[in-house]
């Protein structure tokens, strides 16, 4: 795979004052390049509770595909790609929610608490050819990741 139609993966995750700041950074970690900068924002909740957001944009070829090919291990990655109609927008951005917790123990699962955004390269920038672009970069991941 020569080149990967995502100019970007960003991931973003929210660690509430209930959680461990360190689990809440492993579980984002899950999906990223080993020694990836996080970003780290302190904010305040309606109640004064803190909430630290992190947030990495992974926009190097190969970082990219590391992404994909973690998200290949999705056991219901055929399903994902059935619903790209649905997560590809007319922005050609791919939208996909993945589970914190399960990440934490380092399974990769759709669920809450992990949000993916990725910017799909496609000429022209139209949908159809987004969710195309989309498809074949995740079969090649998955692919990829059974050889």
């Amino acid at each position: 795979m020569p080149s990967v139609p995502f100019h970007y993966v960003d991931l973003r995750t929210f660690c509430y004052a209930t959680e461990d700041e360190k689990r809440v950074e492993q579980a984002l970690r899950r999906f990223l390049p080993e020694e990836y900068e996080i970003e780290r924002a302190v904010n305040r909740g309606h109640h004064g509770d803190r909430i630290v957001v992190f947030s990495a944009r992974v926009d190097n070829a190969d970082d990219v595909r590391y992404v994909l090919r973690q998200l290949s291990e999705l056991s219901d990655i055929e399903d994902v790609m059935d619903e790209l109609d649905e997560r590809v927008d007319e922005n050609c951005a791919f939208f996909l929610r993945l589970d914190k917790q399960d990440a934490f123990k380092g399974e990769v699962d759709r669920g809450e608490g992990i949000t993916l955004r990725a910017k799909v390269e496609a000429y022209p920038a139209k949908q159809p050819a987004a969710v195309e672009n989309a498809r074949e970069a995740l079969e090649q991941a998955r692919e990829q990741a059974e050889s």
